[in-house]
Order: structure tokens, then sequence, then C-alpha cells
């Protein structure tokens, strides 16, 4: 396959369009990106960011709830939503013939949906929010965001508040959306069998021209010190997080983190997931990740394990957090980890729908989109001295904010000794 080569536009009123050319394929990833999340909201709209998604779905002046649908089932496309810390993502996959019906359908939804059938859909949320409550190995990321940045935007859970939901207002919602989806906080990013050009005058004719400026984001504040949260819940398993500030979006150090993360915790083949699950049968899942925002970031790790095993579960955490200190990696490591970056980035990339995600996110948040063989080379570049620079700085244990969920603190509580006894000592329940 050949490479591809991406085109921006930045068009008089701020919007951006990014397009990345496929050659050989008939389909067209899109998407409409607009630089709103759960960072966004004040503690009184917990989660407005992810109900208005929701909303987004449920009828225009010109097309119903049922019409989208229809619509979409009838050309075969996929079409969904998300919402993150810092985005909310419209997006879908159809043949390339279906451009035009399908981003006038999109573009409609994003900035004229009339919110019909507000009371059905706040119910549905409230539902999500009580399953999300209801899945302890989902409940622990949230309860982590907070030990970690506190009881800010940042640290609040993306999915929101039943109280908030609830209770908001359609013109709160209205002057929410009004606010927020303004042209400079917009990204129309699409990848496959696209024309630039053509998408430039549909983007033209489409609407998007609500007056406004992006309301200013609160700065990240992370908690003072290490905290731990836990959430007594009877379960059979203790789920636990480890987590810590780490990188924001545009630091070049995060290609070295994701090599990193490789070798301690992301992999088959790496420390933790062969420690815990491969040799002492300690968890069916266990990993490490790291995540970016435009300031900060944050890395991690989670498991579960059963109450009578959660001591050693911790005390392989603890060991490895400090060999990763000590020795963050082999060259055989090294070398390994390199090359499922590598592998797994460029088949990533082959995918329209994986390339739309990552030049509209890039775009979004003014970071750089590198072709494939610019990201093999930052890779190729990561030496184990870059890896014990990050180690020394971001992963040492006493760093690490600990969350949890599980049917006893007071029981739980010591185990933290292996990792970070402050913790053990002086637990600060979530």
């Amino acid at each position: 396959m050949s490479e591809p080569t991406h085109r921006v536009t930045t068009l008089d009123n701020g919007l951006r369009v990014v397009t990345e050319n496929f050659p050989n394929v008939r389909s067209i990833a899109l998407s409409v990106m607009m630089g709103v999340g759960s960072r966004n909201e004040t503690r009184e709209q917990s989660g407005l960011s992810h109900f208005l998604e929701h909303l987004l779905f449920k009828g225009t002046d010109r097309y119903s709830s049922l019409e989208i649908d229809e619509l979409f089932d009838g050309i075969g496309a996929e079409i969904n939503a998300s919402t993150d810390k810092e985005a909310t993502t419209v997006y879908a996959r159809f043949l390339d013939r279906h451009l035009e019906k399908a981003f006038d359908v999109m573009g409609d939804m994003v900035m004229r949906s009339t919110f019909p059938d507000i009371d059905s859909e706040r119910q549905v949320v409230i539902e999500e929010i009580a399953m999300y409550e209801d899945e302890p190995s989902d409940k622990v990321h949230d309860i982590l965001g907070t030990t970690v940045f506190g009881d800010t935007p940042l640290g609040r859970p993306i999915i929101g508040n039943a109280d908030v939901i609830a209770s908001v207002s359609i013109p709160e919602i209205a002057a929410y959306r009004d606010a927020q989806y303004v042209p400079e906080n917009i990204v129309v990013a699409a990848a496959g069998a696209i024309d630039h050009d053509k998408l430039l005058k549909l983007v033209a004719v489409s609407g998007f021209d609500r007056a406004g400026e992006p309301p200013a984001r609160v700065p990240a504040e992370p908690a003072a010190k290490p905290t731990l949260g836990f959430f007594e819940k009877d379960t059979e398993q203790v789920h636990v997080s480890l987590g810590a500030p780490g990188l924001q979006r545009g630091d070049d150090r995060r290609f070295a983190v994701t090599v990193l993360n490789t070798i301690f915790g992301s992999s088959s083949s790496s420390r933790l997931f062969q420690e815990v699950r491969e040799k002492r049968g300690l968890a069916y899942a266990v990993y490490s990740y790291s995540g970016y925002y435009r300031d900060t970031g944050q890395i991690g790790m989670y498991v579960g394990t059963r109450p009578d095993r959660v001591s050693e579960a911790m005390e392989v955490f603890g060991a490895e957090l400090r060999r990763l200190v000590d020795d963050p990696a082999t060259d055989g490591e090294l070398a390994r980890a390199k090359e499922n970056v590598k592998g797994r980035t460029a088949l990533s990339m082959e995918s329209p729908m994986g390339r739309m995600s990552q030049i509209g996110s890039n775009t979004l948040f003014g970071t750089p989109i590198y072709t494939l063989d610019e990201i093999e080379r930052r890779v190729d570049a990561v030496t184990i001295d870059d890896l014990r620079a990050l180690t020394d700085e971001f992963y040492r244990p006493e760093r690490f904010s600990v969350a949890a969920v599980g049917p006893s603190e007071e029981a739980f509580r010591p185990a933290l000794a292996a990792v970070n006894p402050d913790l053990a000592e002086a637990g600060a329940p979530a």
C-alpha cells in the first residue's frame, strides 16, 4: 500500500477540515469532532457533554430519530459517537458514493439538533450510569481519576452525575451546545476514498457557522499528594488501579512512553502480564496504560483479583515498579517492544477509521500529523536511557495514587504497603 498523504484546510470561520486519501478503497471514515468533553463542565454540569452526545441522535427539524437510523441503515453505514475528557466525536463509515447524504445528516445532527424526547433519553443515560456503577472494572477508573486530579473537571467521570442528568433543562443543554459547538472548536476529518476539495464544498454549505469563541479551559490541577480512593461493594474480586500524572499530548516523549508501556504491561509478553497472570495466575485481567490531555496526562495500571490474593498482587506491582525504575529494559525487551509498537501503528494506519481518528485528533489538539515512516523513526530512536529518564520521573511507586473497588477497605489497605506505605497507613476513602 502506498503512503497516504493528508491535507488540512482552515476555513475563514476557524473550522478545520483534514483528510487523507487511501488508494484502492471504496469506503470513507468521516467524523465531526468538537473540542468539548467532561473537562469543560462545572460540577453542576457533570455529564452534560456525554448527555448532549446522546441527544444528537434524537432528531432535527429535517430528520427524526427514526429517519436518521433508517438513512444510515439504508446505505449500509455505521454511525456512532463518543465523549471523552476533552472531545466529543460523531463518526461514521460508509461507501464513498454516499458522502453527500451522510455528511448532510451528520452536520444537521451536530449543529441543529432540536432535542425531542429528551425525557426518554434521560432514562437511557441514567441507566448507563447505573450500569457503570454496577461494573467495578469500569468504576475503579473513575475513582482513580479523582485520586489523581481531585475534585476538578479532569478528575470527574465522563459519564456524569445522575442527578444532573435528571434535572438539566432543554435551554441549558442548548446553551451549552451553542457555546461549545462553534467553528473554531470543530474539526471535520475523513480518511479513505475521500476527495478533499469535494468535502470542503460540502462543509461550506452545511451551516457550520454558529457565532462564538470556545470558552476557556480550566487548567489541570493534579492532587497535591497520592491518595487512596476505595469504594466498598460486595464483589468477588478486588479491582485495583494505580495512577499518577503523566505527559501532555504534544510531548515528544510519548513515543518512549508507548515503548515503555509495551515492556511494562500493555502486551502479552510484558512484565506485568507475565508475572501476574502467566507465572502466578493471580488475575485474568492485568495491564498498564497511558492517557494524554492538553496540558497533562495520566499513567496507570489495573488488576482484578480475589481478596485473598490482592496482597500478593500488590507485592508484584510494587516489585515490578521498582524494577522498572532500576532496569527499564533489556536490549531484547527494547527491540521487541519497538517492533510491537511499529506493527500496531501500521495496522491502525491502514484502516481508514483508525487513520481518520488519528488525523482528526491531531488537528483538533494542534499536534503534528506524522506519516508511518516518521513514527517509525521516532520509535526506533528510543533508547534505554530515554526509558530510564521516564521511569525516574514518572514511575516511582511513591508517586502513585490508588483506587479500588471491593468488599472491605480495612482489609485492603495493608496490601498497599508493598507499593506505597504512606497509603497503607492513611487512606482517603472516595
